[in-house]
């Protein structure tokens, strides 16, 4: 099991598990994740799963897809560290990651 770390727009945090290969998505939803809407059902075709990963973990993601990139320019104030939750993909190596999470995703 691993750490992902889900932290509101007031700063809340709220520390989950998640399995090896598990969206950050799939783990939000599970767990009632109200600001990750997931629309699409993690198809990255809707921009609802839209996260921010934390400053400390941006160089060690995989950059995104041509495809998750497309949606990232789409979203209400897309950043640097925007990401689709979908898309992030729970490994030993995101072992405690960090996302911010929008006030709202539209």
């Amino acid at each position: 099991m691993y750490r992902v770390t889900f932290v509101d727009a007031d700063g809340q945090a709220r520390e989950l598990t998640a399995n090896e290969g598990q969206s950050v998505m799939s783990v939000a939803v599970a767990n009632g994740i109200d600001q990750i809407l997931a629309e699409c059902g993690g198809s990255c075709a809707c921009g609802t799963c839209h996260c921010y990963v934390d400053e400390t973990w941006t160089e060690r993601l995989p950059a995104p897809d041509d495809s998750e990139q497309g949606m990232i320019e789409c979203l209400m104030s897309p950043t640097e560290r925007s990401r689709l939750s979908c898309q992030l993909k729970m490994t030993a190596a995101l072992d405690g990651l960090v996302v911010h999470l929008p006030r709202e995703q539209y």
